[in-house]
Formats: C-alpha cells, structure tokens, sequence
C-alpha cells in the first residue's frame, strides 16, 4: 500500500542527488536551517522529515508534527531522534545503516595510526618552526592487540584494516557468536580480558544505557598503563571526565576521538581533554566523505522512494 507522503523537510545538509530523487517521486522538498523554535512551528506542515545527526528529532518536535508519518536519518546513529515518541506518535523512523561504514573504518584506521606515530602533533610542532625529531618517537602497530568493542559493519572492516598492518585484533560483541567472530580472524573475549592485554581499544557499539561511558576511569585503571583509546562511535561511550583524569595520572598512554558529548564541545572540562598534548582530535568526521554522503543520499532516497510507493521499505528501525 503506498503512503501518502506529499511533502519532505530536510533540516541538515545532504548530498543534492537526494533532493533531485525525492522530487522526482513529485515530492514537494523543502532544505532549512532551522532553530529549535523554528523547527517546532515549520513541522506541521509536512509530511517527512530528513536529518543527520544535527538536528535533535526530540519528542516535542515530533509531537508538533501533526502530519508527520517518516522521520529519516541519513547515517547510522538514531540517539539524536527520540524512537519511543515516534513509535508512540504512530512516526516510523529508518536509518542508512551501511552507506558510512567503509569512512568510518577508515577514520579509526586512520586514527590508530596518526596515535602510534603522533603525526598531527609532530606536524603543528614543525609548522610554529621547530624541529623536534626526539621528541616524537612513535611506537609501530606491528604485533600490538587491537581490542574492537562491537563487531558490527564497522568493526569488522577495521578489523579486517589493522589485521593487514600485523596487528593481533580482539574483540567483544554480545550478540555475534564466538564462531562467527572467529570467521573474520577476530578472537572473542570477554571485557575483563581485553582490558589487561589491549594496546589499543576501539569502540563500534551504539549509545545505550548499557553502553554510556563504557570505557570508565575503573576500566582504564585495569587497562596498560600506555593504552590509547579511539572513539569514532557516540559521544559518551568512553567517559570524557574519567578519560582527562586518566591522561592527568599517567593511566592512558592516549585518545583519538572524533566524537563528544557536547558538538561542538563548548564546557571547560571537555576543551580542556581536547587540548591535552595526548588527545587526537576531529570534528565528527567519521562519515564526512563524499563516497559515504553520495550513498546516504542514494540509500535514504530509495528507502523513502520504496516507501512511498509500495508502504515498504528497508531500514525501519520502529514498528507502528
């Protein structure tokens, strides 16, 4: 059964091949930037609404909805859009779960690496004009234990990445199967056996309430005492007070992070992490290529396209 959606707000930017698909099912799509107050009075009027993780979908905005039948995330993450609410308003929300999984690998490849040799600081050291080669000493990758927390699409493609630089990968995922884990050369632990043995944890896993600062001072004081830290997930799964306390006592050898609590961050306390001369920092750049925001496009594009015309789709992350 088709749906009748008639007319689309996309309040983040995404790639103009969405726009033009979405127009050509004779949608009617309107893109703003739009305030939280702005957002609650333009809702009404439409059908569907189209966000990345910018815009918060909360539950007032949905309730203002009063058309509102979709709410689609172009990308993975749903913690920006309140799901109960919109289950509750009879408001299906659906995601891209696999259009950013390749950039976001490689951001955490990426990372691994700009860790082990401490290039971003060695390159602001040589451009404010000094020469500090000793200073600099990194470590090789080569033999070191990757402990990936969550083997999802993400987790597997970093883990299949780091295997290739010769590093012996761990990981922990409550829901795949040890024989399945093992099928992608990954050997499954347990939490508290990762701890001791990583030299680097990686964490693919969705902010949940289980998940919420996962990676906690209590578990960086079980860790190696040069243990770095990488998150290119969700802001608040690794604890960012108890991270800066750790990097202070000397408990974390450092952290690669692409993602915060606050974005951008603003309180002293996390500006304060950020600057930490051990602390790798981007500004949510995990699925910032034009590959990943071309597939996102085209994804969402044919899920709401398939929705529209038959009442089906793929991608729902709710049930009405």
């Amino acid at each position: 059964m088709s749906q009748a959606i008639k007319r689309v707000l996309i309040t983040d930017p995404i790639d103009k091949q969405f726009v033009e698909s979405l127009r050509g099912h004779g949608l009617e799509v309107n893109e703003k930037k739009l305030s939280k107050e702005q957002l609650l009075v333009e809702i009404a009027d439409y059908d569907c609404l189209v966000v990345r993780s910018g815009t918060q979908a909360t539950a007032d905005v949905i309730q203002a909805g009063k058309q509102l039948k979709l709410i689609g995330r172009a990308g993975t993450g749903v913690d920006n859009i309140d799901v109960p609410a919109a289950t509750k308003q009879g408001v299906l929300v659906m995601n891209t779960p696999g259009a950013n999984t390749i950039s976001a690998a490689e951001h955490t490849c990426a990372l691994i690496l700009a860790l082990s040799r401490q290039i971003p600081q060695a390159q602001a050291s040589l451009k404010a004009g000094r020469w500090d080669r000793k200073l600099f000493m990194g470590n090789e990758v080569q033999g070191k234990t990757l402990a990936i927390l969550g083997l999802g699409r993400i987790g597997r493609e970093v883990a299949t990445r780091m295997k290739s630089f010769g590093m012996t990968v761990v990981g922990y995922d409550p829901v795949i199967p040890a024989n399945v884990i093992a099928e992608f050369g990954v050997k499954s632990l347990s939490l508290a056996e990762i701890w001791p043995v990583a030299d680097y944890i990686t964490v693919h896993v969705p902010l949940l309430p289980e998940t919420e600062n996962l990676i906690n001072l209590e578990v960086l004081k079980k860790c190696k005492k040069s243990v770095n830290i990488v998150n290119v997930a969700r802001g608040g799964i690794v604890s960012e007070p108890d991270l800066l306390a750790a990097l202070k006592e000397g408990l974390t050898g450092g952290a690669a992070l692409d993602v915060f609590t606050e974005e951008p961050p603003v309180s002293a306390g996390l500006l304060e992490l950020l600057q930490h001369p051990k602390v790798i920092c981007t500004p949510h750049l995990g699925a910032s290529t034009v590959e990943a925001q071309e597939r996102v496009a085209a994804d969402l594009a044919e899920q709401i396209g398939q929705f529209i015309t038959t009442g089906k789709a793929a991608g729902f992350v709710n049930k009405i």
